[in-house]
């Protein structure tokens, strides 16, 4: 197909339109001031970090990440690095997520959501908090924390800061107490044995939940046949969610090698 040869009035038009060497050499000043500007707020101190406020954690929380990024009081928030932040807060073992704002002039705001503790390790002589999520978050006193359940695990295991319990050292027992938070009653002591979970209550019953999933489900069924328990049941059975099991036999010896038990103060 020919080219179409454009007439002296469409090109005087196009000439029209197009910037004139002026606006060209304007517009080129402009960004270069823009970039002066940019890197003098970089390099100045008109925007140096004097302050981090931190929303959404605790006090003890709060201050470990203000410590983590304290480093930054002094340099630029034009220049902040604000992923970096992120990576540098969320690897505190006590945080799961966090997010940054820059309030200018001179304040860093980091949005924290904390790791929500669910039970206590005890391993050996130390003793450490678990979150809901399995994840080890600091170690504590041996009396630290009563309220928690306990997960007591071999003295030889490592425990780590940040890490996390594998599913079949303590794993599976944590998230299940996570969940188990707002139980009607006091989880006193749990085990997780061959696969099979079982927590034993204050009041003395022993709640078998059979392979640990579907925990929501299994405990409220249970929830529900606690109202109607027969007297002098020493064991609920809701491994079958849909034909829960109530009654007075008792559990079994075992002679196997068991697995991270979970016991509540008290």
């Amino acid at each position: 197909m020919p080219l179409r040869r454009r007439g002296p009035g469409a090109v005087a038009r196009l000439r029209r339109l197009a910037p004139s060497r002026r606006s060209l050499l304007a517009g080129c000043a402009l960004l270069a001031v823009a970039g002066g500007l940019y890197a003098g707020a970089r390099e100045t101190s008109a925007f140096a970090v004097r302050g981090i406020v931190v929303t959404g954690a605790p006090p003890e929380v709060a201050a470990q990440v203000r410590r983590v990024l304290a480093p930054l009081l002094g340099t630029s928030l034009v220049g902040l690095d604000g992923p970096a932040v992120e990576r540098r807060v969320e690897a505190l073992p006590t945080v799961v997520d966090a997010g940054y704002d820059r309030a200018f002039p001179h304040t860093l705001r980091v949005s924290v959501v904390p790791e929500r503790p669910a039970a206590l390790v005890r391993s050996g002589r130390s003793t450490w908090v678990v979150s809901a999520r399995a994840r080890i978050v600091a170690r504590v006193a041996r009396d630290g924390a009563p309220a928690l359940p306990r997960i007591w695990l071999p003295a030889s295991a490592s425990l780590v800061p940040g890490a996390y319990l594998p599913r079949d050292r303590g794993g599976s027992a944590a998230e299940a107490l996570a969940l188990a938070a707002r139980f009607p009653a006091r989880i006193r002591s749990a085990s997780l044995a061959g696969g099979t979970l079982v927590f034993r209550l204050r009041s003395g019953l022993e709640l078998r939940l059979g392979d640990p999933a579907d925990i929501r489900l299994k405990l409220a069924v249970a929830r529900r046949a606690l109202r109607v328990l027969p007297p002098g049941a020493t064991y609920l059975d809701v491994s079958v969610p849909g034909r829960p099991v109530a009654g007075a036999e008792q559990t079994p010896p075992t002679t196997a090698t068991p697995n991270p038990q979970v016991s509540g103060g008290g």
